[in-house]
């Protein structure tokens, strides 16, 4: 009996090391992938926790060819209309600065801004989570 389980027990080791090896030695994933990189009232400067986004990100597209990196400043409503619209320039500036130091693989940068152009919803109410840039990789296999 003992030894019929240690034959499953070294069975199930065998499946799952055959799993791991697949995994680990699997291609990346060279797909497109957007993140959100959210800001403070106000701010242009990344926080933290958009830095950890980023690297995540970044760590992804290692092993990918990126043909191009689109990001796209965005603001609330709430303000003046030019004042805003420098924010969103000045958050797609921080996010493509943060980029590169997140060692992402050289590509074409498209860099926007939409200030709060559509920043309220069709009943004319805020749309909420504005305070963020849309970042895009565009990869492919190498």
């Amino acid at each position: 009996m003992a030894i019929a389980a240690a034959g499953v027990a070294l069975a199930g080791c065998q499946t799952v090391r055959d799993a791991r090896d697949r995994l680990v030695k699997a291609p990346p994933r060279c797909e497109d992938q957007t993140v959100q990189i959210y800001f403070e009232p106000g701010q242009a400067e990344v926080t933290p926790e958009g830095r950890r986004v980023i690297a995540e990100a970044a760590a992804q597209a290692r092993g990918c060819a990126v043909r191009r990196v689109s990001v796209l400043g965005l603001a609330d409503a709430a303000g003046d209309p030019s004042a805003n619209l420098e924010l969103s320039k000045k958050r797609a500036q921080s996010v493509t600065a943060a980029l590169a130091q997140a060692r992402l693989p050289a590509a074409e940068f498209q860099v926007a801004a939409a200030g709060q152009q559509g920043a309220t919803t069709p009943a004319g109410q805020a749309a909420p989570l504005r305070r963020r840039a849309d970042v895009t990789l565009h990869l492919e296999r190498p």
